[in-house]
């Protein structure tokens, strides 16, 4: 009988999810067909996702955490948002909120829904962002793992396009391609740009396009954020590089600055104590590192190069594969480090 309850009950509240995410995890915003969080306890962040509506992949009120791989339906939501153990605690909850159905929310009068945002602007990267998808199922996640980049764990600032706008030059005409959506955030976690990857169709590669990657809103000091950094951290260049060296130390947080004038320029959260810069062996990648090696020292933080075997460490991981990567990492992380952060690591 309980689990024909629950049954009901998940699917009563599917049929009002964003009505159910607003009220219980508060610290979330929608974003296109999702309700996006920290994860199920209303923690805010981004790495959650409730699906607001009916689709292919699954009902309305379903979730996933893409940084603990956890999942559920809105049950587990009431659960977790309000510390409940029991059922009947739950059932009753979820009854007494269904009794007071909520309207759907309004777009702002002050702000018509379809004002365009201006081109290249933080708000046009936030925007692209919140109409793409998790890439769990989708070419984007594909493309990735045929770089060998499979540790996708706390990963929620990447998604998917399948559609994304690309114009080679100012008057040339538009063209449309699947891509890799970043978001690019500041300290506190705001959005203030995207970087799109534009992929091949089948996701084999990047799109035979003459650019396929380009930034887009406000970059300098920034990153595409994977985890959350404590004392130790690592920064570099390119996602790719980024994740992975993050297939090696999966439990390091990690930012990829986009390019190697925007790293030397990355901003050092308050707790950081230990950088490790993600060098790119080129002229570049040179100049980046010791600028950052100075700024970090002159802020009291300890820099240790991180150093590919080729031109960077994605390039490593398909060359020689991730056993040799982790063993050539390992060697340069300090030794306190590697326990601390390499015991994910298989």
């Amino acid at each position: 009988m309980a689990r024909l309850d629950a049954s009901d009950l998940a699917q009563r509240l599917g049929r009002q999810a964003e009505a159910v995410c607003r009220h219980y995890l508060g610290t979330g915003n929608r974003q296109g067909n999702y309700w996006q969080v920290g994860d199920a306890r209303n923690t805010p962040g981004r790495s959650m996702f409730v699906r607001l509506k009916d689709s292919p992949k699954g009902p309305a009120g379903k979730w996933q955490d893409a940084a603990t791989s956890e999942h559920g339906d809105l049950l587990d939501v009431i659960r977790e948002s309000l510390g409940l153990v029991d059922f009947a605690d739950v059932a009753e909850e979820a009854r007494r909120f269904l009794k007071h159905p909520r309207p759907e929310p309004q777009p702002p009068s002050n702000r018509p829904a379809s004002t365009p945002a201006p081109p290249g602007s933080s708000e046009a990267a936030r925007r692209l962002f919140a109409i793409s998808l998790p890439i769990g199922g989708t070419i984007a996640e594909k493309y990735l793992r045929r770089r060998g980049i499979t540790a996708l764990h706390g990963t929620g600032n990447l998604r998917f396009h399948p559609r994304c706008y690309y114009r080679p030059e100012e008057h040339s005409p538009t063209e449309t391609w699947p891509a890799l959506i970043a978001a690019v955030t500041d300290l506190s976690g705001k959005i203030t740009g995207a970087h799109r990857t534009w992929l091949a169709p089948e996701g084999f590669d990047k799109a035979p396009i003459d650019t396929p990657r380009k930034a887009m809103g406000d970059l300098l000091g920034h990153a595409v954020r994977f985890g959350i950094a404590g004392d130790v951290m690592a920064a570099g260049e390119g996602i790719e590089s980024v994740l992975s060296v993050r297939e090696a130390i999966p439990g390091m947080a990690m930012a990829a600055a986009l390019s190697a004038a925007h790293l030397a320029a990355i901003l050092f959260p308050d707790t950081l104590r230990r950088l490790y810069i993600v060098r790119d062996n080129d002229p570049a990648g040179d100049g980046a590192m010791v600028t950052l090696i100075e700024r970090a020292n002159a802020a009291g933080i300890e820099a240790i190069t991180l150093s590919p075997v080729f031109e960077d460490f994605n390039d490593d991981l398909r060359q020689i594969g991730i056993d040799a990567l982790r063993a050539n990492v390992r060697v340069q992380l300090a030794p306190q480090d590697v326990a601390r952060f390499m015991a994910q690591a298989a």
